[in-house]
């Protein structure tokens, strides 16, 4: 058991590193990009969001691919499984339960979940956030 917290965590830690860089630049450029603004206010607006939250997305994705690999470093999964799908269900919670870890790699699913909705409830934070910062300053240039 000590094994698989040790080794969750150390993949956890490297994802909310990860994903901790990527929030960063995601409010530098959102920053940037709202002091520049446009005359069409909903044009700036999805201009801003639709990036940042294609930008998270793809973050995701690649921690998902992170997971999947940690997986394939330990042999967590059975032979024939898809190991990014399994990341997947098990990153998003989705938990359909056709693939389950071997025995001695149980706690890996529990974990990569965890990992996930933290990741998740951040990235939806940063997404408020950076409307909440975009619309305060067309607000303040009186656009909105």
């Amino acid at each position: 058991m000590v094994r698989q917290l040790l080794f969750g965590g150390g993949v956890s830690l490297a994802n909310i590193a990860l994903h901790a860089l990527v929030m960063t630049m995601v409010i530098a450029v959102a920053h940037s990009a709202s002091r520049r603004g446009t005359s069409e206010s909903s044009v700036f607006l999805i201009g801003v969001m639709v990036p940042t939250v294609s930008v998270l997305m793809l973050v995701h994705v690649l921690e998902v691919v992170v997971w999947s690999l940690a997986y394939s470093l330990v042999d967590a999964a059975p032979p024939s499984a898809n190991l990014v799908y399994f990341a997947f269900v098990n990153y998003t919670t989705l938990g359909y339960g056709d693939i389950v870890p071997v025995e001695r790699w149980h706690l890996l699913g529990p974990m990569t979940a965890m990992n996930g909705v933290l990741l998740f409830g951040w990235s939806t934070a940063v997404i408020f956030e950076v409307l909440r910062k975009t619309l305060a300053r067309l607000e303040s240039r009186g656009e909105r």
